[in-house]
Formats: structure tokens, sequence, C-alpha cells
């Protein structure tokens, strides 16, 4: 995994193709864009932050300003490779139709979020009785723009009831990847590669 890229994006990197067709939906600052133009893919972004999407410009990268909710019906059908949705789908008003949305638009999609299933969060609603703050989830949960509080076990069952094909997965502990044995409970953070 590369140092430079958070790890799930460190994972996606990895495994996107070079010279491929990439949309990067909630690119942030594009570092994974970057990345991704580093290894001649034709790398395109979207973005809801302004902001983010300036620095993304200034930076040489193609990004617009959307959003995921609204704004991907407007990409044709199979206009790329790889769609990607990084820390986004619990972001989402209607995470199921982003999901669809992402597997029209490309061919496969990768998709990772935080697992607000693990042991960790777990203890902090049992013994303390409050949404915690963790570093995956650094804010409280009135700051949070995360609506949909979702678990490695939820996207296994909506990928399931939608007929979507999970064709890999890695799990995170940390900065390291760990098994998928008990992954619900283990792991912290998960991406999931998936196609129909």
């Amino acid at each position: 995994m590369s140092a430079a890229l958070r790890p799930d994006l460190a994972i996606i990197a990895e495994h996107v193709a070079p010279g491929t067709r990439v949309l990067d939906v909630g690119c942030g600052d594009g570092v994974l864009l970057a990345a991704l133009r580093d290894k001649r893919c034709d790398a395109r972004g979207m973005e809801l932050d302004p902001h983010d999407v300036a620095t993304c410009v200034a930076n040489g990268l193609s990004v617009i300003q959307g959003d995921a909710d609204s704004d991907l019906s407007f990409y044709p059908d199979r206009a790329v490779d790889y769609a990607i949705l990084s820390q986004t789908l619990q972001t989402t008003k209607r995470p199921d139709k982003v999901l669809d949305e992402l597997l029209r638009i490309g061919r496969k999609a990768f998709v990772s979020f935080p697992n607000f299933a693990h042991w960790r969060v777990r203890l902090a609603l049992l013994f303390g009785g409050r949404m915690p703050v963790t570093r995956l989830i650094p804010v409280a949960w009135y700051e949070t723009p995360n609506i949909h509080h979702l678990t490695v076990d939820d996207f296994r069952a909506l990928v399931k009831e939608r007929g979507i094909t999970m064709e890999q997965s890695w799990f995170l502990k940390g900065d390291r990847l760990t098994s998928a044995a008990a992954a619900n409970l283990r792991a912290e953070h998960a991406v999931f590669l998936i196609s129909r």
C-alpha cells in the first residue's frame, strides 16, 4: 500500500488497472485522483465541497462540483471502467440509489466506508451510552456528515438484495489489512469491489 494515501485509497489505487477510465465520486481534495493520474488513468472527479473542487482544479485535476444523490444521473451508461465512492456512501441520502448509479456508470465500483459495528464503537455505545468519537469518525454526532451508519454486514446484505456481485473485499484494522473473519466486529474500515 502507498504511504502517501489513506489506507483505503491505497487499496483502491493498487487495484485500478493503469490506463482505465475512472470517476471518483466525493473525491475530496483529489489525492486519489492524482495517484490514478500518475498511473496514466483518465481520472475524473465529482465533489460537493467547492473548496475541495477549487483545490483539485488548482492541482490540474479534472473535477466538477456535484452531488452524488442528484447529479450522477447526468453521466451516460458505462462511461467509465471504475466508479469510486470512498468514505462517501454513509453521507448520501439514498445509498441504495447511489450504488445503482455507480454500477450504471461504471463497469465496476469501489466502495469504502467506516464500519459502525467495530467492537470499539459497540463498547462506547454499551458502556458510555453515546455515539463515539474515533480516529475514523473524529467529530461529535452532530458535526458528522454521516447520515447512515452502516456496517460490513449491512453492506453485504444490501448488495445481495440488489443482485450486485461482490468481487473482492479488504478490511482494515487501523492502517493494516486484517482478515475477513469476523470483519463486522473486527474491521474499522471496509473496501469492496463490486459489479453487476
